[in-house]
Formats: C-alpha cells, sequence, structure tokens
C-alpha cells in the first residue's frame, strides 16, 4: 500500500510541475516533441536549428531533476520505507519511476499532449505528428532505460547509508 501511495504522489507531483511548464512555454520543451514539429518550428525561427533533440540547457535541467529525484527518493527509501539492501532501495524506487514514466506516456503524452490544442505551436497547428503515438512510447522506452542508473544510484545510497 506505501509503494501505491508513493507512486501516486509521484505521479502527482511530476503533473503538477511538467503541465503548468508546458502549458506556460511550449517552446520551452520543444526537445519532448516529435522530430517533424521541430523541424517546422526551426523553419518558422521559431527556434534555432540544432543537431540533437535536447539543448544543453535542456539536458542540464533533465539532468538536475533527476540528481533531485535520487536523493529525495534515497531520503524516502531509507527514512519511510526503511529499506536497507540495495535491491530494495533499487527495487521500489524503479517501481515508482516506472509508475511516473508510463503515466507520462500514456495519460500527459498520449492523452492530453496528442489532443490538446493548447499545446499546438502557432503554425504547426496542422501537423499529423501531433498524434504520433509511437514517438511517446518509443520515448517512454528509453526513460525506462534511464530509470535503471538513477535506481541503481538510489540501491547504493541505501546500501551505504541505511
Amino acid at each position: 500500500m506505501l509503494l501505491f501511495i508513493e507512486c501516486m504522489l509521484g505521479i502527482a507531483l511530476f503533473t503538477f510541475i511538467v503541465v503548468p511548464m508546458d502549458l506556460k512555454n511550449p517552446l520551452a520543451v520543444i526537445g519532448d516533441y516529435p522530430p517533424a514539429i521541430r523541424k517546422r518550428c526551426e523553419q518558422l525561427g521559431l527556434i534555432e536549428k540544432r543537431e540533437k533533440q535536447l539543448s544543453g540547457k535542456e539536458l542540464m535541467k533533465k539532468s538536475i531533476a533527476v540528481i533531485i529525484l535520487v536523493v529525495l527518493a534515497s531520503f524516502v527509501m531509507i527514512k519511510v520505507n526503511h529499506a536497507g539492501t540495495f535491491l530494495q532501495g533499487f527495487g521500489w524506487t524503479y517501481v515508482i519511476w516506472l509508475a511516473i514514466t508510463w503515466y507520462d506516456a500514456l495519460v500527459l503524452d498520449c492523452g492530453w499532449f496528442c489532443h490538446s490544442k493548447r499545446m499546438r505551436i502557432p503554425g504547426t497547428e496542422d501537423m499529423k505528428e501531433y498524434h504520433d503515438y509511437l514517438f511517446h512510447i518509443k520515448a517512454s522506452c528509453t526513460g525506462t532505460l534511464i530509470g535503471l542508473p538513477a535506481c541503481a544510484a538510489v540501491g547504493l545510497i541505501v546500501k551505504l547509508f541505511a
């Protein structure tokens, strides 16, 4: 039951951070948009042309978020869950990570992003790529893999400090 509550709290926290940011300025999260939409934004002069999907600034923000998550999750695993082994810290954190990742993919990306007119960038409203569900599922598979080292770091911290 505790793990379920933690998953729900993680999902709520993720939603309250991501949704307002996305609504405020969709171009701020353009790295999370399908490539064809990013390319159209470049052609329209809304963003600078870049070789990589994520700019250095976007990558830095995501890296800081992962570091904060590792520290917060380590604290929760030790103080709330009373995890004492690497496998407990890693496993429980990874379950929460997966819940948030797949909520993001299925509810926020495939449900909200793909159908919300508020996420349309002016000049790209006609693009079918807004309904590219496979793009979001693939991104979540990548997110699932990114979670492995982050959750392993939590497991290591639990092992060292619990």
